[in-house]
């Protein structure tokens, strides 16, 4: 069975050239030029990945991922024509997993596609749960069989792209590790420019969703001009 992704952007050639790629790459799409009729269809519908315009009439991209994220936890790209890193930022904050700036090629949004769809799915396998899958640290608890984090016994809502970088620094505590090679373990693909904050953004949020301090991180430590590290 192919995935299912939704697409949604007002400007209907944009639409139909995604949906267009997608189809030839044997994805199922369910393509959408009105943000509130996709938001609707995202309470019925079961999707595994979402491409959100931000730049929208009635509810803008912003709005829909926020929406998305109360109950989903697909991947979400975010697509804006704004060269603004704020605007990027403030899609990741609101828990979208990636974006790209139009113009795009639509092999490169194809390649991203797919290493959030496997990324996705190697922390959502079903399985019988059992303890090499789960990680514990200092009151964390990660499973990536069924995606569940908690925090002092407490679930924390992370993102997909949240949790398996958590995940990754969990796996690997007491290293540093490079935004670079975060890179790698979180999307297969080493497209980004070495300028990219994406990795700093998510790092940001995830301390604000775990209440752990920059200046004194119970958790992730920022080790200057190398990377990030949870201590053993």
């Amino acid at each position: 069975m192919s995935e299912k992704i939704l697409v949604v952007d007002d400007e209907k050639e944009i639409t139909d050239l995604i949906s267009l790629y997608l189809r030839n790459e044997n994805f199922t799409v369910t393509p959408f030029y009105d943000s509130l009729e996709a938001w609707e269809a995202t309470k019925k519908e079961e999707f595994d990945l979402a491409i959100l315009d931000v730049m929208m009439p009635k509810m803008d991209g912003f709005k829909l991922c926020q929406e998305i994220r109360k109950e989903h936890n697909y991947p979400i790209i975010m697509l804006t024509a704004k060269e603004e890193e704020i605007d990027k930022i403030t899609g990741l904050t609101l828990g979208a997993d990636d974006y790209m700036t139009k113009p795009f090629r639509p092999l490169e949004l194809l390649a991203r596609i797919k290493a959030q769809l496997r990324r996705y799915k190697k922390y959502n396998t079903s399985g019988t749960g059992d303890d090499s899958q789960i990680i514990t640290h200092g009151g964390l608890m990660l499973n990536s069989l069924t995606h569940e984090c908690t925090l002092d016994e407490r679930p924390l809502p992370l993102t997909p792209t949240e949790f398996t970088i958590l995940y990754v620094l969990c796996q690997k505590k007491g290293q540093v590790i490079s935004a670079e090679e975060l890179f790698h373990a979180v999307w297969g693909e080493e497209y980004f420019s070495k300028s990219n904050n994406t990795i700093t953004v998510h790092i940001r949020h995830i301390r604000e969703k775990m209440n752990d301090s920059f200046e004194d991180p119970r958790y992730i430590k920022t080790v200057w001009g190398c990377g990030y590290k949870i201590e053993a």
